[in-house]
């Protein structure tokens, strides 16, 4: 049991350490409650003053994350609506929760079987912890663009060619996948990844219309060869018909002079009009 506790309490302290505060508040202290009385004795005793600076409207789309002598107040943040601070002793961070959009630049990208492409994109996130956005990174939207960056050069590092020009919804729901569990403790959640474009070097892009060229040229041949073997079988069949019947011979030389009489007679009218 000791032994539980001793790991418990040595997690407990990296935790601390790795500073991932999203719902953990401290206790101010008997020198920061005196602080906290101090400025509002002064806020009220100057009030006509101080009403601007102690006024706070919050949208309904956004949240306030309040620090009182740099700890975080309460287990959530503050609004939509209106409500005071202090302030000497608080400072306030705004969060929009309203989905962010980005677009990922170009990148540079080698795929499985050595072909260098060039893969960009787009980002849909939006912020779902306001606590833990504000106190466990710098800046959570320019650290959401550079880890869908370095996400879209790992996932698209391990396809080749054609996966990456056939399976674009895939790509970018294993991008999804890797960025919202990566920027979980962040308080951001993605979601949806798009790939926008894909462009090959034009030597490849010559290579593979050469490629389909040849590809269709060969069905053509295939599908000539086909139609000549099968008017050639019903030219057997006919013949064996014809072989076994001689009156149908017969039939069929009528009938082929009834056609040429007809295209003499029709020749004849044209040349008359």
């Amino acid at each position: 049991m000791e032994m539980e506790d001793k790991i418990e309490s040595q997690r407990q302290r990296q935790e601390d350490d790795n500073g991932f505060i999203s719902e953990r508040t401290g206790s101010l202290g008997c020198l920061g409650w005196f602080i906290v009385i101090l400025s509002g004795f002064f806020t009220v005793l100057l009030f006509p003053i101080t009403i601007c600076y102690c006024l706070k409207i919050v949208q309904e789309y956004e949240r306030a994350v309040i620090f009182r002598l740099g700890r975080i107040i309460d287990k959530k943040p503050k609004g939509p609506g209106i409500f005071f601070i202090l302030p000497c002793t608080d400072s306030l961070v705004k969060v929009d929760l309203r989905i962010i959009s980005f677009d990922i630049p170009p990148q540079e990208i080698l795929t499985k079987d050595s072909v260098t492409v060039s893969v960009d994109g787009v980002v849909y996130f939006r912020v779902s912890d306001p606590i833990a956005s504000v106190a466990n990174v710098t800046n959570a939207n320019y650290s959401t663009r550079l880890l869908a960056q370095t996400t879209l050069r790992n996932v698209l590092g391990t396809k080749n060619l054609a996966e990456v020009l056939s399976d674009r919804e895939g790509i970018a729901h294993s991008m999804q996948s890797n960025l919202d569990e990566a920027t979980d403790n962040w308080g951001i959640k993605v979601e949806r990844v798009e790939i926008k474009d894909v462009k090959l070097p034009h030597q490849l892009q010559r290579a593979m219309a050469a490629e389909a060229e040849a590809a269709r040229e060969a069905r053509a041949k295939v599908i000539a060869a086909e139609g000549e073997m099968n008017a050639s079988r019903a030219l057997k069949e006919a013949s064996l018909v014809i072989a076994e019947s001689p009156s149908a011979l017969q039939l069929r030389y009528l009938q082929t002079l009834s056609t040429i009489a007809a295209e003499r007679c029709l020749s004849c009218f044209y040349l008359r009009l």
